[in-house]
C-alpha cells in the first residue's frame, strides 16, 4: 500500500495466540500503520477506551469472550471504527453472524499477508467514502435549513427528520426538554425550514414580571405599541418557558390561538393575527395542569405537535463536533489559535454528567479556550468540577483510572434513579448484557 494517506492509520490486533498476534503486528507495522495488540476481550476494550484506532482485526475465539460480541462492544465505544474478523473455523453461519454484527470483512486463518493488505486497502478506501458521506449528510442538513445545529448522531438525525416534517406544516409546536438543550435554537430552525421563513421570528420569556409588562410585550398597547404577535406577522412567536405564563395571560393566549386575534391593552377592538406559535418548556406540563398551574385547554392546544429535545447525555456522539464548533466560536471571539481538543480531553468531556446540557458544554469550552496555552485543549484546561460538583475525586493522577472512577459513579447514579435494569440500560445507551458486564467490571454494588 503506497498511498501516504493510508499510512497514517492505526490498527488494533486482537488475537490470543501470541505468535500470530506478534506476526500480524509486525506486518501491519511494516506497512506503515500504527499498531496496538491485545490477547483478550478486556485488553482490547481497555485499549480502545484509551486510544483511537481506525480498524480492529479480531479473532473470533478469545479466552474471555467471542470476537463478534467484542465487535459490538467496540462499535459502542467508537462507532467510526471498522472491524475485520479472522477465524480458523470458516463457515457460512460464522460469516453471516459477523457481517450482521457490523463486521466490514471476514478472513480465514492462516492469514495470507498479501490478501490482508488488499483487504485493508479496500477497507480504508471505503472508510474514506463513509466519512465523506457523513460530511455530505451534515452539509445536506445545513443546506435544508439546519445550518446552526451541530452533530451527526443517530439521535440528532432522527430529531431533524421529525423537525423537517413538522416545519413544513406551519402548525403550532411544543418543544420539551431540559434546561440548556437548545430549545430556542431548534425553534429557530423550525421557523427557517418552514413556509414563512422570510417572515420574522420573535421570542419572549414567559417568566417576565410584572405581568402587565409581559402582556404588553405579547399583545401590544392600544396607543400604538405593537405586540409580538403583530410584529411577527405570518412569522413565528417563540414562547420560552411557557409553564411560567401567569394563568390570566394563559386565557389571553388561548383566545389568540382559537380565534387568531389579540386584544391590545386599552383597546376596544381585537386585532387579527396569523403568527405560528412555538412554545418551549423544561417542566412537565401535564403535572402543571393537574396541580392547577396550567390551563388544560391551552395544554391540549399546544400539545398537538410535541417534540422532545434530547439532553446531551443522550447524544454523546455529538460532543466531538460540538467541541470543534464551540472552540472555533470562542477562538474567533478571543483571537486565539486553538485547533481542537486532545483525545484525553474529549474522553473527559464524554464522561461528564452535563446537567446543564449544551449550554454547560459551551461554557466549559469557553473556559478551556481561555486557559489553553497550546494548540489543543488539554484535560487540565477544562473546569475542575466538570465531572460533578460534590463528587469525590479518585486518589490518582492517571486519567484512565479517573474516567473509570467516574464511569462507575455515573452508572451507579442512573441505577439508583432507575432500578429497572432494562430501562437503565436504555438510558445509558447500552445493551442489557453490556450493563451487566459493566456492573461486574466496575464492581458496582446495587
Amino acid at each position: 500500500m503506497s498511498n501516504p494517506a493510508l499510512q497514517q492509520k492505526s490498527i488494533l490486533i486482537v488475537e490470543d495466540e501470541e505468535i500470530i498476534r506478534e506476526t500480524l503486528a509486525e506486518f501491519v507495522s511494516g506497512e506503515g500503520f500504527g499498531v496496538g495488540t491485545a490477547g483478550t476481550v478486556e485488553e482490547a476494550l481497555k485499549l480502545v477506551r484509551e486510544s483511537d484506532f481506525d480498524v480492529a482485526v479480531c479473532d473470533v475465539q478469545l479466552p474471555d469472550g467471542d470476537g463478534v460480541q467484542l465487535l459490538r462492544r467496540l462499535h459502542r465505544i467508537n462507532p467510526a471504527m471498522f472491524v475485520l474478523i479472522i477465524s480458523a473455523y470458516a463457515s457460512v453461519e460464522n460469516a453471516v453472524e459477523a457481517f450482521t454484527a457490523g463486521a466490514f470483512d471476514y478472513l480465514v486463518k492462516p492469514v495470507n499477508f498479501d490478501e490482508l493488505a488488499r483487504r485493508l486497502e479496500r477497507l480504508f478506501k471505503f472508510q474514506e467514502l463513509y466519512r465523506e458521506n457523513q460530511k455530505l449528510r451534515k452539509d445536506l442538513d445545513r443546506s435544508e435549513g439546519f445550518d446552526q445545529i451541530t452533530g451527526s448522531s443517530k439521535v440528532l438525525r432522527d430529531l431533524l427528520k421529525t423537525i423537517r416534517k413538522v416545519a413544513a406544516t406551519n402548525s403550532n409546536v411544543l418543544l420539551v426538554g431540559e434546561t440548556g438543550t437548545g430549545k430556542e435554537l431548534f425553534a429557530r430552525e423550525i421557523h427557517n425550514a418552514g413556509p414563512n421563513k422570510d417572515a420574522k421570528f420573535v421570542s419572549v420569556n414567559c417568566g417576565i414580571r410584572p405581568v402587565e409588562q409581559l402582556e404588553a410585550q405579547l399583545f401590544g398597547i392600544s396607543d400604538g405599541q405593537p405586540g409580538l404577535f403583530q410584529t411577527a406577522g405570518e412569522g413565528t412567536v417563540f414562547l420560552d418557558e411557557i409553564a411560567q405564563l401567569p394563568l390570566g395571560t394563559q386565557t389571553e393566549l388561548l383566545r389568540s390561538i382559537e380565534y387568531q386575534e389579540v386584544m391590545p391593552s386599552g383597546a376596544s377592538e381585537p386585532i387579527s393575527v396569523h403568527a405560528r406559535i412555538i412554545a418551549a418548556t423544561s417542566r412537565d406540563l401535564m403535572r402543571e395542569v393537574s396541580e392547577g398551574q396550567f390551563q388544560e385547554d391551552l395544554f391540549y392546544r399546544l400539545d398537538g405537535v410535541k417534540i422532545r429535545i434530547p439532553p446531551l447525555r443522550e447524544r454523546l456522539d455529538d460532543i466531538p463536533e460540538l467541541v470543534e464548533y464551540f472552540t472555533a466560536k470562542h477562538c474567533e471571539t478571543m483571537r486565539k489559535r486553538v485547533t481542537g481538543a486532545t483525545s484525553d480531553a474529549i474522553r473527559t468531556l464524554m464522561a461528564a454528567h452535563w446537567k446543564g446540557n449544551i449550554r454547560q458544554l459551551d461554557n466549559a469550552i469557553e473556559r478551556a479556550v481561555m486557559m489553553c496555552e497550546t494548540d489543543e485543549i488539554q484535560p487540565s484546561d477544562l473546569p475542575p468540577d466538570l465531572l460533578g460538583a460534590g463528587t469525590s475525586l479518585p486518589d490518582t493522577d492517571d486519567l484512565r483510572s479517573a474516567l473509570r472512577h467516574y464511569e462507575r459513579l455515573h452508572i451507579t447514579r442512573v441505577l439508583k434513579q432507575c432500578p429497572d435494569k432494562k430501562e437503565a440500560a436504555k438510558r445509558l445507551r447500552l445493551g442489557l448484557s453490556s450493563l451487566y458486564r459493566k456492573i461486574e467490571e466496575l464492581k458496582i454494588e446495587l
